[in-house]
């Protein structure tokens, strides 16, 4: 492999792969300069939801159709990784591709035809990575922090605490069998009853019961969200005219705000979803499901106030990727 960028004195460029149930994401960067504000610079990023966990919560395997999209667009990430000099490249998969009884071939048909490997990584190693990639936006005053991912398949939660060196130590990691695709399907996505979203509110306390148990005491923890669910209704909160990462990555919301957007997104109906400047046209039936899920880790770890994040494993492979890199790769 060719290390760094084509002998532009530029430092070297990694890349990371993130497919999941219902998004296929590129981002390539380069290791930030010492002393700057974010970790990473980007240089590319790519971003197409093909769901491919559609149908897996009936049907138990990944669909013909679902395959065929996300071929198409990991076929682009190739692309566009083979265009770059890379340093290193990660490509994992998630809950889709873990779940599926055809999970294992779909990956070893992902290899033929686009000579990428994917690794299809487990929930506890999802959890961390995703913590990684948000450690630049925990609350420097906080002593706890759980960051939780709501996915397409699977919702993922880690717990740290501060270890006494400026950095943080994993406590425990716990994954749901709830994401958005899979939810969605069940309950009737855009369509959702208060019902069916008073259901998903209870089940997932439920679930949540243990995680909160293993973590002992009743204090507060901090919270940090990364998922399409907390980042649309930042923006919704926000009533930005258009979906802009700038404001709302970092940005924070009280559960009152939160629950003001999510009345607000169920107000509008469906066809009003659909077409809201800050909902991509492919998570409009997904959002109400998100929602739910946030409304629980809400009423189950009560905070005054949560941060947001728009950006979890990617960043979290590419953080990995560059710390294990030679010295003298990560300044080429």
């Amino acid at each position: 492999m060719n290390f760094g960028d084509g002998g532009s004195g530029q430092r070297a460029v990694f890349a990371a792969l993130d497919l999941g149930t219902n998004n296929c994401r590129l981002l390539m960067a380069r290791r930030a300069p010492e002393g700057a504000r974010e970790p990473l610079r980007v240089v590319e990023s790519f971003s197409r939801i093909t769901r491919l966990g559609e149908g897996l919560e009936t049907d138990g395997a990944l669909a013909q159709a679902a395959m065929e999209r996300t071929l198409a667009a990991l076929a682009i990430c190739a692309e566009r990784m083979a265009r770059r000099r890379l340093a290193d490249r990660r490509c994992i998969a998630t809950a889709a591709c873990r779940r599926a009884s055809n999970g294992a071939a779909f990956l070893q048909r992902v290899a033929v035809e686009t000579g990428l490997e994917l690794e299809a990584i487990s929930p506890e190693r999802e959890a961390r990575l995703a913590a990684i990639g948000c450690l630049p936006l925990l609350d420097p005053a906080a002593e706890r922090a759980i960051v939780f991912d709501i996915g397409g398949g699977s919702t993922e939660l880690a717990a740290l605490r501060r270890d006494g060196r400026g950095g943080y130590v994993h406590v425990a990691e716990a994954s749901l069998p709830r994401g958005v695709v899979t939810l969605a399907e069940r309950h009737g996505g855009a369509e959702m009853s208060s019902d069916s979203y008073a259901a998903i509110v209870a089940e997932t306390k439920d679930l949540l019961g243990d995680f909160r148990r293993r973590l002992g005491d009743a204090g507060e923890w901090a919270l940090l969200g990364s998922s399409g669910t907390v980042t649309t209704l930042a923006a919704v909160h926000l009533d930005l005219p258009r979906y802009d990462r700038r404001r709302v990555d970092g940005s924070w919301m009280t559960p009152r705000q939160a629950a003001t957007a999510i009345d607000g997104l169920v107000a509008l109906g469906a066809p009003g979803r659909a077409r809201h400047p800050c909902i991509d046209a492919g998570r409009a039936d997904l959002v109400l499901a998100g929602s739910a899920i946030l409304e629980a880790i809400l009423a189950v770890f009560p905070v005054e106030r949560f941060r947001v994040a728009d950006r979890g494993l990617r960043e979290g492979l590419l953080t990995e990727m560059m710390a294990a890199a030679p010295a003298a790769i990560r300044a080429a």
